[in-house]
């Protein structure tokens, strides 16, 4: 058979497998899970049984970080007016375990839960449609978008752009974004500075690069630990855990455990925990 011939049989399968094929869904169905993973293939949103987070409580270091981000977000969940977040900074400095905790510590006194919904970021081209199914719902949700950035070549940025602040529709009444970078303004400099060195207007074209994180109303930074707030977090964990090892020892080992990953940060003192409580055969 020749190209010409195969051409309407192919056409009459794939019209017989979409026929087959169940319609997708136009509404959100936000019932029975706290949070939601974003499946852009199928346009549905799939529950999450058990949230992967740290207490509210543990978080050191990061004290006016949480202070913000916790006001700004009961504000949300009130119905009052709240700002789209970006939690940027080093890598293991709690960025997204802040965000995960401060919606556990909301939920625990709202009679209706926020919902957490994550798109992750290679699924930016799909928030469009994510945010007119969660439109059609009035659950309040929390959408969070972990280690968001751009590279060269990539132009996401400009349809994320349109979505926060600036679209004939807006960002729906009952959803707020968050997401956390280790990019300040969610691109790397040297395309910042590829952009200056190479553009006609080279004023204009950085403003469009950076006008991203503009649309963040709340920025907010987060640097390396000291020794000091390395310790607390340690020791905050220890406590919590119940691990029993005398505080010298537990300072030494976990100043032992820094030294040989290169820095300090809460990522680093929570793998010393677990390696910890393996050690002392203890669950945590």
């Amino acid at each position: 058979m020749t190209d010409q011939d195969l051409k309407p049989v192919l056409m009459r399968i794939a019209e017989a497998l979409e026929r087959l094929s169940p319609p997708a869904s136009t509404e959100a169905n936000l019932a029975g899970a706290e949070a939601f993973v974003w499946h852009c293939e199928t346009l549905r949103l799939e529950p999450v049984t058990e949230i992967s987070r740290v207490g509210f409580g543990l978080l050191k270091g990061i004290d006016h970080q949480s202070t913000i981000l916790l006001e700004n977000t009961r504000n949300f969940a009130a119905g009052l007016p709240a700002n789209n977040a970006l939690l940027w900074g080093a890598r293991g400095t709690g960025k997204s375990s802040l965000v995960k905790a401060v919606h556990g510590k909301v939920n625990d006194s709202i009679e209706t839960p926020l919902a957490l919904v994550e798109i992750h970021r290679d699924d930016i081209p799909s928030l469009p449609q994510l945010l007119t199914l969660l439109r059609r719902t009035e659950r309040r949700c929390l959408l969070f978008c972990d280690d968001l950035s751009f590279d060269g070549g990539d132009s996401a940025y400009k349809s994320l752009k349109a979505v926060l602040e600036g679209g004939i529709e807006g960002r729906p009444h009952n959803v707020i974004f968050y997401a956390t970078s280790n990019r300040r303004h969610l691109m790397p400099r040297e395309m910042i500075e590829n952009e200056r060195s190479t553009a006609i207007n080279p004023a204009e074209s950085v403003e469009e690069k950076v006008s991203l994180s503009d649309r963040f109303g709340l920025w907010l930074g987060f640097h390396n630990c000291d020794q000091n707030t390395y310790f607390d977090m340690i020791e905050g964990y220890a406590a919590h855990y119940d691990l029993d090892i005398p505080k010298d020892q537990l300072h030494a080992q976990a100043m032992e455990w820094a030294v040989t990953r290169g820095s300090r940060s809460g990522r680093i003192a929570w793998q010393f925990i677990q390696d910890l409580a393996g050690k002392l055969g203890q669950k945590l």
